[in-house]
């Protein structure tokens, strides 16, 4: 086990210098941070477990307060990914805070023997009993993973309604492997956390046996969202045209400019002939500051246009048009030696698993059963 962790934590530190060598954007310097800090954790951990929890009790709490940091930096990659305008400021400063407070609360014990000599893990009874303080940011260690793992799954929703609102697909972009990544760790990780609490209240299990288990699933853990986050590009890139921009904001900052009728009217004829004489769509890449610098139009009007003349979001405009196309390219003869998915690929799609779902979902039927009734 303890070659495995090594592996791991070098691991962490390789990823962390391939990362060092792109051109780093938020997220990635987040990354690199969050990996050296697996790295040494889960290292320290190989070197000192046989001995850390028995003989260096306050050291020891202080090593597993460090679990309350994976929870932030898992909530700040995330937030760095999925928002161009994400910043690092004083507020993201907060997450930290718990962590930092446990620590001083360890380190300013010796100043209270009573209360030092009962800071322990092992389950020695003390005169003075474990300090309800201590118990305190055990919970709160304890709850820091759950936590912030649903405060993640609530970073995706936002992440699914701006690709919605920008893109017309959503290939490399929905980010499904850290989806993955956090559900299926979210649960090992809960399930882990429980073992241990119910160790440390009932006396059940071994210390070692949860230590070990949540030190391996952080170890797989290392090992994927390294391999994965090296491969990950930014999502929304920037335009130099401060009018051509992704929409990413619940309220946009021309939703309080007035747009006339007439204006909005304008704007949709305009949409509606570059869709029938340039067909954008058949760019599988077309995304919603692309059509706008294609109108010449700014973003955000575009998207508002979109979402109320037409009543759908971007992505959904885009496919109908792409489904139509492919509807169209069915019933003439001249496409019957292409497949059903080489047509899709002709009309904008670019992954059959893409095109199967927004075909369906638009018609009701699959393109076989279309094509089966034509």
């Amino acid at each position: 086990m303890k070659y495995f962790f090594l592996i791991a934590a070098f691991n962490a530190l390789f990823f962390a210098i391939l990362i060092l060598q792109k051109k780093k954007v938020l997220h990635d310097k987040v990354l690199i941070y969050w990996l050296i800090y697996l790295g040494l954790y889960v290292g320290s951990y190989a070197f000192l477990s046989n001995i850390l929890f028995t003989d260096f009790h306050l050291l020891s709490v202080s090593f597993i307060s460090l679990l309350m940091l994976h929870g932030p930096f898992l909530f700040l990659y995330i937030s760095a990914l999925i928002d161009e305008n994400y910043k690092f400021q004083r507020k993201s400063l907060f997450h930290f805070i718990p962590f930092l407070l446990f620590n001083i609360f360890v380190f300013t014990s010796p100043l209270f023997p009573e209360i030092a000599g009962s800071i322990r893990l092992d389950h020695v009874k003390t005169e003075h009993g474990s300090p309800w303080l201590f118990n305190f940011f055990l919970i709160l260690t304890a709850l820091s993973g759950p936590v912030y793992f649903l405060l993640s799954i609530r970073l995706f929703k936002i992440l699914d309604i701006n690709i919605f609102n920008n893109f017309s697909t959503t290939e490399n972009i929905n980010l499904d492997w850290l989806r993955k990544l956090v559900y299926s760790f979210g649960a090992i990780w809960t399930v882990l956390i429980i073992a241990a609490t119910i160790h440390h209240v009932f006396h059940l299990f071994s210390w070692i046996f949860c230590t070990d288990g949540l030190f391996l699933s952080l170890s797989v853990f290392i090992i994927l969202i390294g391999y994965f986050g090296l491969k990950q590009k930014e999502i929304f890139t920037h335009f130099p045209d401060h009018n051509i921009e992704y929409v990413t904001k619940p309220k946009p900052k021309y939703a309080t400019v007035l747009l006339s009728d007439t204006e909005a009217e304008n704007y949709v004829n305009q949409v509606k002939r570059l869709m029938e004489t340039e067909k954008p769509y058949m760019d599988a890449d077309l995304t919603l500051p692309g059509l706008a610098a294609k109108l010449q139009i700014p973003s955000h009007h575009l998207s508002r246009v979109i979402n109320e003349k037409f009543s759908l979001n971007f992505f959904d405009f885009i496919n109908q048009y792409r489904i139509e196309e492919v509807k169209s390219k069915m019933a003439r003869p001249e496409f019957d030696n292409l497949s059903i998915l080489g047509i899709a690929f002709e009309s904008g799609f670019n992954t059959k698993s893409a095109f199967n779902r927004v075909f369906k979902k638009m018609t009701g039927i699959t393109p076989s059963e279309y094509k089966n009734q034509l």
